[in-house]
Parts: structure tokens; sequence; C-alpha cells
């Protein structure tokens, strides 16, 4: 099971892009905001065309099928990949791959808010949002697309004190990458969190009495990972 909402991507370059999914709230917020705008664009061209009599009319409707359909796929397509109410939330919207959403894409997944919206007030989007850990909706699950924060995910940061210490056993480069990962963010979690996750690194970890706790020796082996191994433990 996934420890937290980090999405990890690989571009066809080879380098991985680690994304954090935007959840249900964020992207609730961001749609308010673009009703919003949606609906005082519709008020304005609504007043403007009462004084045409049916050729207003028929651009009223017009302008109402343009704000529906097209009003989010225009800005996703644009440099952001988002609409403004995405962007004031810190929101955009990428493929799977981490890559800039596609015309294709961003059209399947605004023409299946119609799906999402069933069976009232996007009840299976939500649902769907809900029951994913990468907050899809349907019409996202279609187009292979993905809402994400825009700010760069640190996954580390810098590490507590501790006396680097060697592994039980060599690691592969991906395992020396988690045990940094997972102790820079040790700041960043409860005690008893981080020695929840420090325990699943057991078996390459220096060796101890069994009630001896895993955290420490986490931090010592993620110090002797980054090369500071003068105070090594042999």
């Amino acid at each position: 099971m996934p420890l937290d909402t980090i999405y990890t991507a690989e571009t066809p370059e080879g380098i991985a892009l680690s994304l954090r999914p935007a959840g249900i709230v964020s992207r609730s917020l961001a749609w308010m905001i673009d009703f919003g705008i949606r609906l005082g664009i519709f008020i304005a061209t609504a007043v403007a065309a009462g004084a045409f009599g049916g050729m207003g009319t028929a651009f009223l409707l017009i302008t109402y099928f343009a704000l529906e359909w097209f009003y989010p796929v225009a800005f996703e397509l644009a440099p952001g990949g988002a609409t403004p109410g995405k962007r004031m939330m810190g929101l955009h919207v990428v493929m799977d791959s981490g890559l800039p959403v596609t015309p294709a894409s961003s059209i399947i997944r605004n023409l299946l808010r119609a799906a999402d919206f069933l069976p009232a007030f996007y009840g299976l989007g939500t649902a769907s949002m809900l029951l994913r850990p990468d907050f899809k909706r349907l019409g996202d699950l279609a187009a292979g697309t993905l809402v994400v924060y825009t700010d760069t995910v640190r996954l580390h940061g810098e590490l507590p004190p501790a006396e680097p210490a060697a592994p039980a056993r060599p690691l592969a480069p991906r395992e020396q990458v988690a045990i940094v990962s997972l102790a820079g963010r040790a700041t960043r979690l409860t005690p008893e969190r981080l020695e929840e996750l420090a325990r699943m690194a057991g078996p390459v970890l220096a060796p101890a009495h069994a009630d001896a706790p895993a955290a420490p020796r986490l931090l010592s082996l993620a110090h002797w990972v980054l090369g500071r191994r003068e105070k090594a433990v042999r």
C-alpha cells in the first residue's frame, strides 16, 4: 500500500518526475472559482445581448456552449496547463507521464464531465476521486490525465545529525535513494511514524538488539549513503 500521495512518472527520456496529485478539496475550490468567472462572463454577455433581440439570444446560447465546453480546454492547452481557478489554487493538468496535456486528452477529460456529474452534483466523479490515491475522476481515467500541484516536490530536506553507520549488506541504487529520501523527511514525521517506516528498512540497517529503535539507525545509514563515512562503524 502507498505510504503517501506522491505520484512518480517516468518521461520517455527515462527521467523520474515526482508529482503530488491534487485532492478533492483544492479541485472543488478551483471549480467554484472557475464557475464564478464563467457565470460573470455569461451575465455580462446576457446584458449586452438583450439589446439585439433574437440575434442576441443566439449569441448568448453560443457563449454558454463555449463557456461550458471550451473554457477549460482552452486554458488547459495554454502554457500553464490550468484554468484561472486551478492557477489560483496552485494546480495544473498533465498527462500520466508528467508531460503537458495533449489536445485530445483535454477534450476527452472535459467531455466526460457529463458522466462525472451523474447521478447528480458530480456524484460519480467525487466517488472516483475519493477511492483512488491519485484522485482521478472518470474523465481523468479515460484521458490519461492527472491534476497535480505546481509546486516542486521535495522528497527530502537536510538530514538530522547522526553518526554514519554502514548497511548490513550492499545497497542497490534505488535502495540508497529510498533511504536518503525517507531520512530527509524525518523532521516532517512524528517519531512514531518515522519509527514505523524505519522498521520497514530493517533488513539493511546496521545490526542491533531486537528492542533497539530503527529510526536512529536509519539516519545513520542515510549519512553513510551520502558519503559521510569518516566515523562509520566498521
